[in-house]
């Protein structure tokens, strides 16, 4: 039989959806699954050496928000200087006392569990990443190696 495969793209650099990719990429490796995550645009910066991503409340409706802002704290306040960072520390709070590893963590156990994680390389090459802020052990290709593993897979999903 053969072993079934699982092809992330992840495209998004924030806190809140940093943690998808790498928690479904982990799962599906310990559940056998062939796996790779395809890392493009702003899901780049999941793999720097450094992370300082933040988690912002403007445009996310479904964030549940402390003592019930969700209901009376009007969404335009969300944009006002130093929200952004205070929902990121109540977040990294709030996963800190759930338990919740962090992501240097579950960057660790996806390769450990040798997901492949792919640096898109025109991504890099558009930004101007300096490929010495990334993380050792990744690998940097195409769109086009990529589709080599999403079309065989047996689950692709955009992260």
């Amino acid at each position: 039989m053969q072993e079934k495969k699982l092809a992330i793209i992840a495209t998004k650099g924030s806190l809140d959806w940093a943690y998808p990719p790498f928690i479904l990429a982990s799962t599906a490796s310990a559940l056998g699954y062939e796996t790779e995550i395809f890392f493009t645009f702003y899901g780049l910066q999941l793999l720097k050496k450094k992370l300082s991503l933040e988690v912002t409340p403007l445009g996310n409706p479904g964030m549940p928000m402390p003592m019930s802002m969700d209901k009376w704290f009007p969404v335009m306040l969300t944009a006002l200087p130093g929200m952004q960072a205070m929902m990121t520390s109540m977040m990294k709070k709030k996963m800190a006392d759930k338990g919740v590893a962090s992501l240097e963590e579950l960057r660790e156990l996806c390769q450990e569990a040798e997901v492949r994680l792919i640096a898109c390389q025109m991504t890099v090459d558009l930004f101007d990443m300096p490929t010495s802020e990334f993380i050792e052990g990744i690998e940097y290709a195409g769109a086009a190696r990529f589709f080599e593993f999403a079309g065989e897979s047996d689950i692709c999903l955009y992260i």
